[in-house]
């Protein structure tokens, strides 16, 4: 199950980085629905809406509509760091962002330096539980019960502090602008299925 986790958050990441040659022919969002299918039903269903609409975009297309939503110049529709929402200056690099990096660094992890984003830009968070679910994967092989049990802690804190409290009035934002179907169903494909696999991680924590 954590190698379609780490995978499913892997994709999920890669939908909220800027479009490329490569994300549609690769056909990311089929990838990812196939993925879903035998663990979110829902979520299946909006990713194969998403790959439905990459099977008909230009590269061009999607690189206005993810500039338009994600990164200016003009007002953005959803802006794609989690400072924006969580504090109150509204801006980036703010409060929150230093605490997103300290739980990467507590982790061992730290951006690497050509590295142009910022640490609680959405595609990094999604990675980060990529990594995390990764982990807890060689955990499970080696036997290591303990650390399974510390790094299932560290994915349901990071949801629950630093990704879950901003995800749903992001998402929100960019169903209500109404103009970007393919990322209206990537929105709601990474929101439904975070929410669910929280509400797993929670559950797991006491059986």
């Amino acid at each position: 199950m954590n190698t379609i986790r780490e995978d499913i958050y892997r994709l999920l990441a890669a939908c909220y980085y800027p479009p490329t040659a490569a994300f549609l022919e690769e056909r990311c969002c089929t990838s990812l629905a196939g993925l879903l299918e035998g663990v979110d039903p829902g979520a299946a269903a909006l990713a194969r809406q998403a790959a439905s609409c990459c099977s008909t975009a230009a590269l061009e297309e999607l690189l206005v509509e993810y500039s338009r939503l994600f990164l200016g110049p003009f007002k953005l529709v959803a802006p794609p760091y989690g400072s924006v929402w969580l504090d109150d200056s509204k801006g980036v690099m703010g409060p929150s962002t230093a605490r997103v990096s300290a739980f990467y660094d507590n982790c061992g992890l730290r951006l690497a330096e050509d590295f142009t984003e910022l640490p609680d830009h959405i595609a990094v968070e999604l990675e980060f539980m990529s990594y995390l679910a990764f982990k807890q994967r060689e955990a499970i092989t080696s036997g290591d019960h303990d650390e399974s049990g510390r790094l299932a802690g560290l994915q349901r804190d990071f949801l629950a502090t630093l990704l879950l409290p901003w995800l749903e009035p992001f998402t929100a934002s960019i169903v209500e602008d109404g103009e970007s179907p393919l990322y209206q169903a990537i929105a709601c494909t990474a929101a439904t299925f975070v929410v669910a696999d929280m509400a797993t991680l929670s559950h797991n924590s006491h059986d």
